[in-house]
Order: C-alpha cells, then structure tokens, then sequence
C-alpha cells in the first residue's frame, strides 16, 4: 500500500502540469530540471494549490478527488511544510515559534512536546534566542523543528538545505535521515542536487525536461534510466558508490507528460 499518490494534472499561465506517481513513504525525493514542476507537485499536496483535475491520497486518506468533489483546505491536511526560504517568525524566540505551532494544544502538551524538539534538534542550548542571533543550519533546524511540531502525516521539503554551507549541508542530511527513520513520517523533498537525492533518497522520483517521470530507488535509475533525457540528467555527476548503497526495490515507473513554455 501507498503511503502517498497522486495523479494530477495543474494548468497555470505558459505551464501544465501533469504528472502521477506513488510511494511506499520513507524518505522520497523529487529530482530533475528547475522548472519541471518538482515544487509545484508539493504545493499541491500541501494544498496551496488547486489542480484542476486528479486524486491525492496520503496513508489511505483522500485529500483531493476531482471526479469525487473532495477537497480538503491546507489547514485540515495534518501536512508540515518547509516551502524555499522557509522564516521563523522574527520576533519570537525559538521556543515561541515552536510553540506557535502547538498554540491550540494543552500548556502541559505544548511544554512536552517542545522540550522534545529541542533535544531531538540539538537547539536546546538555543531556545531562548531569537532567529538574527542564530547561523543559517541553527535556524533550519529550528524551522524544521517547528514543521514537526504538531505531528503531521507527512513532511514535505522544498531545497531545505541549498542555501547552507557544505558542512552543515552534510550535518543536516544525516539529521534528516535519523529523525525520519526515528518518526517514521513520510518526508518529500526537492533538491536539484544529485548527490543529495541518491544519499537521501529510499524512493527517488525523477522529473525530466519533457515530463517523463521514473521512480526507484536510486541505483536503480541510475542502472536503468527510462528515456535518454533522464540517463543525461541522472549521468551529469559521478557519484561515489557510499551515496548509492540502499537495498534495491523498484517501485513505479511512469511516463507522464508536462510542457513547459
């Protein structure tokens, strides 16, 4: 069974999206060219936008069917959502931001479930300062902690981590994987970088120039790409084998068409 799938066509000015795929959860991650529609498949699932036509479906509940007339608000999804260039908010501490995500919770609840994600984000020694007074990986983990906050369904991920210097890149990846492993929540997320996806990645979702859309696990694409385009984007980088040590499981494969203007 699917943790998440969708099928989903989405037309904005000068650009259809139409793409579908599914996933077993774990970590996923969406690959391929900017423009490719990676990040507006993630406000669709996150419900900040409408397509016109399609179905999602996360852990057996349906928060969109056009043919069904279901349509459930952002709000009511029990989806966390870190969009690019994701802020805290500028006038609270950290504790405040993380408890401004629980305010319709118990004081009890709130101060457990807060003191919680601050030892498992290692910002414990943090949570009394305000977001200038922290480093650019400091306050994505306080962002990330807040996403978490109120135990969504799914966490879905917008380049969290392109604006941060390699070694806190290398540090919050290996943060990523313990705390998705550890929570067990589905995580989605966008990155344009391939050795990021392939190290991240339990199902890597591959969006190509021309809308062709393969997923798998990583070696696996990379072993057996399913159109040329997507053997050249998947090729443009040598990649160690330690970035490509994950089981082997081949999930889907789909050719969906996009055009982009």
């Amino acid at each position: 069974m699917s943790a998440l799938s969708l099928h989903l066509t989405a037309r904005l000015p000068g650009f259809t999206l139409e793409t579908g795929w599914a996933v077993p959860g774990g970590f996923t991650v969406l690959f391929g060219y900017s423009g490719a529609g990676k990040s507006l498949t993630l406000s669709a699932i996150a419900g900040t936008l409408r397509p016109d036509s399609g179905r999602i479906v996360l852990s057996g509940r349906t928060l969109f069917d056009s043919v069904a007339g279901v349509w459930t608000p952002p709000q009511q999804r029990r989806i966390g959502y870190v969009p690019q260039n994701a802020q805290l908010f500028p006038h609270m501490t950290v504790r405040r931001n993380l408890e401004f995500a629980l305010k319709n919770v118990s004081r009890t609840e709130r101060a457990d479930r807060v003191a919680e994600l601050l030892d498992r984000f290692r910002i414990i020694d943090l949570a009394e300062k305000r977001p200038h007074a922290l480093s650019g990986g400091q306050r994505q983990r306080a962002v990330l902690a807040r996403a978490l906050a109120a135990d969504p369904a799914a966490l879905l991920l917008d380049e969290p981590l392109s604006a941060l210097d390699l070694p806190v890149r290398v540090e919050m990846r290996e943060l990523l994987r313990e705390v998705q492993r550890d929570l067990g929540v589905p995580m989605v997320m966008v990155t344009h970088d391939l050795y990021e996806a392939c190290a991240l990645a339990d199902t890597l979702v591959v969006y190509s120039g021309t809308g062709a859309v393969q997923v798998g696990r990583p070696h696996e694409l990379l072993g057996d790409p399913a159109t040329p385009e997507i053997r050249r984007l998947l090729h443009a980088v040598e990649l160690p084998e330690s970035a490509l040590a994950r089981p082997a499981r081949l999930h889907i494969v789909a050719d969906r068409k996009e055009s982009v203007a």
